[in-house]
């Protein structure tokens, strides 16, 4: 009987030892130890004669946002932290067109929209009509992982915020001169920030965020806080974010056409990018940023320019605006 205890005893111990060496999903080994990131500021009529002085304000700028995306990939963190950081620090910027830089309504306010999306499991969380939170991004991300639901607007947006511990500000902390002066010329401005990044682990993630179009009607939502409109994440394709138009990228769903032309047209990251930027959309409309699952990765634009970077694992460090 003494024997019998005793070989049973040592095999719950095998059996433990097992299950302790077992690799959780933290410790997991990379699945291939590459990444790739690519970031967007904006598309649309920027002047290729803008001072010296202008033009290294943005670049210092693109590439500080794309250095802390870089640096948490590197250290095999999560693409979803990678695109919630850089989409915060183009928040507290106000050359870019989100949070501190956002522009106008037609009423003289701020509305902000932001959306982000997990391409392993296809999770969502975006906000819309946001008046008081300071950085949407997280606000979207909380909606994707602390309740059942996609998308949350306006007043029930922002009590959710409240709950969740969000920091909260008066809507005029958006207000800054360069956007109040577009306004005042009624200048269309449509840029949005986003980011696009595979992890380590061969996770995707796309974010998207934006103060939306000048002059705006109050209560105008675009592309931004709408999955397959401008932003979309599919482990099995790709992801994209968005900037331009964003009636044409909901009319002709531009995010999710680029991972369906792959998906069920077998073509590349970069046909399907161009298929979607060149082809559906009209000129001047915009451009993406797409990553897929390979880490390949794609920047077409239709406009006159568009803010954007990408970093590889490979030693890619790349800024660019026009060409």
């Amino acid at each position: 009987m003494k024997s019998i205890i005793l070989t049973v005893i040592s095999l719950l111990i095998i059996v433990g030892t097992f299950f302790i060496d077992l690799p959780g999903e933290k410790d997991a080994e990379p699945v291939h130890g590459k990444y790739t990131i690519v970031i967007h500021g904006g598309a649309g009529t920027i002047n290729k004669s803008m001072p010296d002085s202008i033009k290294k304000e943005y670049v210092k700028s693109l590439s500080e946002a794309l250095a802390i995306g870089k640096e948490i990939l590197a250290k095999g963190g999560k693409s979803l932290d990678a695109v919630e950081q850089i989409i915060r620090y183009f928040d507290d910027d106000p050359k870019f067109n989100t949070g501190k830089g956002a522009v106008y309504t037609s009423e003289g306010t701020h509305e902000l929209d932001a959306s982000i999306m997990d391409g392993s499991n296809l999770s969502t969380g975006a906000v819309t009509l946001i008046k008081h939170v300071k950085h949407p991004i997280s606000l979207a991300r909380l909606v994707m992982e602390k309740t059942r639901h996609v998308l949350l607007g306006g007043e029930g947006a922002e009590k959710f915020a409240e709950k969740m511990g969000i920091e909260l500000v008066p809507n005029e902390y958006f207000d800054t001169e360069i956007r109040y002066q577009q306004l005042l010329k009624i200048k269309e401005k449509t840029e949005t920030v986003g980011c696009v990044a595979l992890d380590k682990y061969g996770n995707l993630a796309a974010g998207t965020s934006t103060g939306g179009l000048t002059n705006k009607m109050a209560g105008r939502i675009g592309d931004s806080p709408l999955i397959n409109a401008g932003t979309y994440a599919n482990n099995k394709t790709c992801a994209v974010s968005g900037t331009g138009t964003g009636e044409e990228f909901i009319r002709n769903t531009v995010a999710y056409n680029v991972s369906a032309l792959m998906e069920f047209k077998g073509m590349t990251l970069k046909d399907a990018a161009n298929e979607v930027v060149f082809n559906i959309l009209k000129k001047d409309d915009g451009g993406i940023i797409a990553v897929d699952k390979d880490g390949n990765y794609a920047a077409p634009f239709n406009t006159l320019g568009m803010y954007r970077g990408v970093a590889t694992s490979d030693g890619v460090f790349e800024i660019k605006i026009w060409e």
